[in-house]
């Protein structure tokens, strides 16, 4: 059982991956990527931004979103997307929840958005007109909201 868990659908940016893999090291968050990742992971600026963290992180990697979802590694699904009806800080969040972010130039496609009909969609909110924060921004953002609401139990 995980505390949380981190899915990267379709990585390209090395250092945001980075920064969510010490992000992960310092809050035990397991990350799960989806391929195909835009760099792999001996890239030098994925290092620099992981540092030596990555020694302390469950990374798994998964051929597609299917691979992933066929494991059952989690209770709940929320895809953190700009189309959520939802803000983020209406949930409840518990242990074994999982937060799906897209890439960063194009989010998750519509087809596997459809996949996820039964899990909640839920967004950041921004000004009117915002395309998009940056991806290792948003999935802090988002997991330390469900740290906090634990109390930080999970650390």
């Amino acid at each position: 059982m995980h505390s949380i868990g981190i899915v990267l659908f379709n990585p390209e940016i090395p250092p945001n991956t980075g920064n969510i893999i010490r992000l992960c090291s310092n809050t035990g968050c397991s990350l799960h990527l989806i391929k195909p990742m835009g760099f792999n992971l001996n890239e030098k600026s994925l290092r620099r931004a992981g540092m030596d963290y990555v020694k302390d992180v469950k990374i798994s990697i998964y051929e597609n979103i299917f691979d992933f979802l066929n494991k059952d590694l989690f209770r709940r699904y929320f895809i953190v997307t700009k189309y959520g009806k939802e803000a983020y800080t209406n949930i409840k969040y518990f242990k074994n929840d999982c937060f799906i972010f897209g890439s960063e130039s194009k989010g998750i496609p519509k087809p596997i958005l459809n996949e996820f009909e039964n899990s909640k969609k839920i967004s950041i909110p921004m000004i009117q007109g915002s395309r998009s924060l940056n991806l290792s921004n948003s999935v802090s953002i988002v997991v330390y909201e469900a740290l906090r609401q634990n109390k930080f139990q999970f650390l």
